[in-house]
């Protein structure tokens, strides 16, 4: 009977903080009656890079609309221009007061930069609790496991699915907040679920290969990024997967477990 690879926490933990960010700060918002998050994790570079020249026009011609600035802010975060992106919202914070879009978009912005402790106040002064917003949930669960609280985190993504139970983004911030804490099993067993799910994107699928890679599943998390990504990056990726397993010395644990 094989066993299970066990990853040492904090190594482990500095892999999947970006990625269970960017699912949360990139959720979609089907099931929400205000605005969308926008999600620019599929583009290519060319593309994304268009993108944001494009919404950069539209951001210099008129920057007190909100829906220009939420998209433009999150196209900066997207291009890793996570201090632009918070001089925006910071800047529209003070026209759109008390706007939960508005607001959330800044804490998305802040958790990108690493300001957690003030992203979770902003984020704390957006939830109503009579009616919460799932999105908000999921982006305060978000930051919550990237300083380490990832119980509860759970408890929100929990609560967020049942407000929204066909939010892909939920079950696959769920799935990769036990992989943080080490639990890579139950992180794969929700992750696929994820990418069952309707709206589940190529981030979340990509996060799926990466935890079965994790596992020394290496085959088959190669397969999975490839139905993803061009072939260099797809070896870019399982290069890092390596380096990171040798790094830990979990080489004969993977042989042992497969």
């Amino acid at each position: 009977m094989s066993r299970p690879l066990s990853l040492s926490l904090r190594p482990l933990r500095a892999a999947l903080l970006v990625a269970v960010a960017a699912v949360a700060l990139s959720a979609c918002a089907v099931n929400r009656g205000s605005m969308p998050s926008p999600d620019f994790s599929g583009m290519s570079q060319a593309e994304a890079q268009q993108t944001l020249a494009q919404l950069g026009g539209r951001y210099k011609a008129n920057p007190r609309d909100k829906a220009t600035i939420i998209y433009y802010a999150a196209a900066l975060r997207g291009a890793g221009q996570n201090d632009q992106a918070v001089a925006v919202l910071e800047n529209a914070m003070g026209i759109y007061r008390n706007d939960a879009d508005i607001s959330v978009a800044y804490a998305k912005a802040l958790t990108a930069q690493g300001r957690f402790d003030q992203a979770l106040n902003v984020i704390d002064a957006t939830i109503v609790p009579q009616q919460p917003d799932w999105n908000a949930l999921s982006v305060k669960g978000a930051i919550l496991d990237q300083m380490g609280r990832n119980e509860e985190a759970r408890r929100l993504y929990s609560q967020a699915l049942m407000i929204a139970p066909q939010e892909a983004s939920l079950e696959a911030n769920l799935g990769l907040s036990y992989a943080m804490t080490n639990e890579l099993a139950t992180a794969e067993t929700r992750l696929r679920r994820a990418v069952q799910m309707q709206g589940a994107n190529s981030r979340v699928r990509q996060n799926l290969a990466l935890v079965v890679g994790l596992q020394g599943r290496f085959d088959e998390a190669r397969a999975l990024y490839g139905a993803e990504l061009p072939p260099d990056q797809v070896e870019a990726n399982m290069a890092y997967i390596r380096a990171l397993l040798t790094q830990q010395n979990r080489w004969s644990a993977i042989k042992e477990s497969r």
